[in-house]
């Protein structure tokens, strides 16, 4: 993408750390966030749809792309209302204003809203999301398919990006836990999944938009895994195989902590991508690497 204006709502995670990143040095970009963690972003609250449309309309973008979401499924669970309006009520906002201006929408949707019966789920495969954020997310994912004229969505799985600053899932979680020289680690035996490299994400957006092949799309990283087997490699890339003890444990280990519903399953394929013959996104392995390297492990 080159030379457009692009309204990025939520910009200051670590999705938007990657889309800010790929498109700042060839499209102006006005990037905001409740969390104000970079000194190129603007403060809104995209639950509040009167300032969400007058910053947009003031700035008069090409897109809009919409990234807000609370991602924590603990706190999804306590704070429902909460939830709903920052998962759901949000992304409706954001389809008023882009159908008011008569642009793209892009809403960023996730592999958590199956309920992990089925091993693999491809885009086509029919959502039954187990709790609160789950369902708040496939409601704004179905809220802008009903009603949005133009949009992108796409479904990311376990998110890695962001560096130590903004990295806030399980990648973080375990350098942490490495760098505070656990000699020891617990890790789930059964939750399998597919990594999302944010950086590899945003490219792959792009073209989807530049070829403006609008619709739904599944888009994770290559290969399908699990929690224990991505643990195995980063100890494996940081010759700490040896030096440091990995234990498998199941979910109920760390019920206390992690209580909200999550699926045994949140493995996806990208087969719309391929069937487009547009699925430009490494192997979740390769992006590791690169992420690992990237913060100097």
């Amino acid at each position: 993408m080159e030379g457009k204006k692009i309204y990025i709502a939520g910009c200051g995670g670590m999705l938007g750390d990657a889309f800010y990143k790929s498109l700042i040095k060839k499209n102006d970009l006005k990037c905001t966030d409740i969390d104000l963690n970079e000194d190129w972003l603007e403060f809104l609250d995209i639950r509040n749809l009167n300032s969400y449309e007058e910053s947009v309309q003031r700035f008069n973008p090409d897109y809009l792309f919409h990234l807000g979401a609370l991602t924590s499924l603990e706190e999804c669970e306590e704070n429902k209302d909460n939830a709903y309006l920052t998962n759901t009520i949000s992304v409706e906002n954001a389809t008023f204003i882009a159908n008011k201006l008569n642009i793209p929408l892009l809403y960023i949707s996730t592999a958590g809203i199956f309920d992990g019966k089925k091993d693999i789920y491809d885009d086509w495969d029919k959502p039954n999301p187990l709790g609160h954020y789950a369902r708040s997310k496939y409601l704004g994912e179905q809220f802008v398919q009903r009603h949005a004229k133009k949009y992108v969505i796409c479904r990311a799985g376990w998110m890695m990006g962001g560096g130590l600053k903004k990295d806030k899932k399980f990648i973080k979680k375990i350098l942490t836990q490495i760098n505070e020289g656990n000699k020891e680690l617990f890790i789930v035996n059964d939750k399998m999944g597919t990594p999302t490299y944010t950086y590899d994400f945003a490219k792959n957006v792009e073209l989807i938009l530049d070829k403006q092949l609008y619709g739904l799309y599944n888009l994770v990283c290559e290969g399908l895994t699990s929690r224990i087997e991505v643990t195995r490699h980063i100890l494996k890339k940081l010759n700490l195989s040896s030096e440091i003890i990995l234990t498998e444990v199941n979910s109920d280990y760390f019920k206390k902590t992690y209580y909200a519903p999550r699926p045994y399953s949140e493995r996806l394929i990208n087969k719309k991508l391929k069937l487009r013959n547009i699925n430009i996104i490494r192997h979740w392995e390769t992006c590791l690497d690169e992420y690992l390297l990237s913060m100097k492990f």
